[in-house]
């Protein structure tokens, strides 16, 4: 089994936060193929499903964003699931707005989730798609503007991206890193055209 876990704070003030990206990602993607999330004994809310002949597991602490790891950890002990199978979807301000990136490993870079995440399992060795939420905010204001809530034009073109990363976590789950990775490499390079086309080169 693979998990899919997305990085955000429960509650209904935050739902549609900048730094609720990653449960936004998650509910786009239970939309997509008809499920829905429930209390687990655990940290979190989850949902699971299957792509292809393979089980897969989304989950949503309940712990907010400082304390991810607890539920991750909670979720990789009680399905036993390596952590190169878990994929972390996570909102990230040094990406511009909308755009998104896919990573084998790597550092917290000053997300306060990954830290913990990382801390948690003792290794930063799992699988993350970051998706951006810009960095237009004064400096010190950064608190305010992660939990600061997109508007309706942002979430349009949110929803947009979410397309793309509802692929990248499906190939996720049929085919463990390296499809997805496969899956990432296409879309990018498609968009990449995309943007060549409008531009008249």
């Amino acid at each position: 089994m693979r998990a899919i876990v997305g990085i955000g704070n429960p509650g209904k003030k935050y739902q549609f936060n900048r730094h609720n990206v990653g449960f936004l990602a998650l509910d786009h993607f239970a939309e997509k193929y008809k499920l829905r999330f429930v209390p687990s004994k655990y940290d979190y809310y989850f949902s699971e499903g299957e792509v292809e002949g393979n089980p897969f597991i989304l989950a949503k602490p309940t712990t907010y964003v400082n304390n991810s790891g607890i539920a991750v950890k909670e979720l990789i002990s009680s399905y036993n699931i390596p952590v190169q199978d878990v994929l972390i979807v996570v909102d990230d301000i040094n990406l511009n707005e909308f755009d998104f990136r896919l990573k084998k490993s790597g550092s917290d870079g000053g997300h306060n989730g990954l830290a913990s995440i990382i801390y948690s399992l003792n290794t930063d060795a799992f699988p993350r798609l970051r998706i951006g939420i810009g960095s237009d905010f004064e400096k010190g204001n950064l608190a305010e503007y992660v939990l600061s809530d997109f508007d309706e034009i942002e979430l349009k073109k949110l929803f947009e991206t979410f397309e793309f990363t509802s692929a990248i976590i499906r190939a996720f789950i049929a085919g463990g890193y390296n499809s997805c990775l496969s899956e990432y490499s296409k879309i990018k390079n498609q968009l990449k055209n995309n943007l060549k086309d409008l531009n008249g080169s």
